[in-house]
């Protein structure tokens, strides 16, 4: 017979992805900055201040956003974000940080883009939300990559109905 354990978990947790995405570097750092092309990966609106201290929202301004401070701001190589206190989240003293670190591949047509996430406690409270974030961006950074890869098509202009010639429309 197993007994319940006791969660003994201290300290904190994070997470690691990498994708290589086959656009230039310059793009890549655009898709994180612009709150245009954020949208469009992202599905939500942003706002960017697009400086060191600047501040980096996803999603609509509020409790559900992602809202954060931009710590480390090096064009085209590194972006780190240390997010906001939020009070639908357990408390922590931890500092939840996303660390996207830029690198040119294969010349100039290929960017790997590697984030790192950390400062989660290990507390099973935040087990919820760790999980959230870590899988959340592994589907985002896949957007980012389609999205830079394959960019949606302009939609064509929708051709005017034909008004018919009065008294020949049988």
């Amino acid at each position: 017979m197993s007994s319940a354990r006791k969660s003994t978990r201290t300290g904190s947790r994070g997470y690691a992805h990498l994708v290589e995405i086959n656009a230039p570097v310059a793009r890549v750092w655009r898709a994180l900055i612009d709150p245009g092309l954020i949208r469009i990966w992202s599905g939500v609106e942003a706002s960017v201040d697009a400086r060191q201290g600047g501040a980096y929202r996803v999603g609509k301004a509020g409790p559900g956003a992602r809202e954060s401070q931009i710590d480390v701001f090096d064009v085209n190589r590194r972006l780190r974000l240390i997010y906001s206190k939020n009070p639908k989240m357990p408390p922590t003293d931890t500092a939840i940080v996303d660390d996207f670190i830029f690198d040119v591949r294969n010349g100039k047509g290929t960017t790997s883009l590697r984030l790192l996430g950390s400062g989660f406690p290990e507390e099973s409270a935040w087990d919820r939300q760790y999980a959230h974030y870590r899988m959340s961006w592994e589907r985002l950074l896949s957007r980012i990559k389609v999205t830079l890869e394959k960019p949606p098509a302009p939609k064509k202009p929708e051709p005017e109905p034909d008004p018919g010639l009065p008294g020949l429309d049988y």
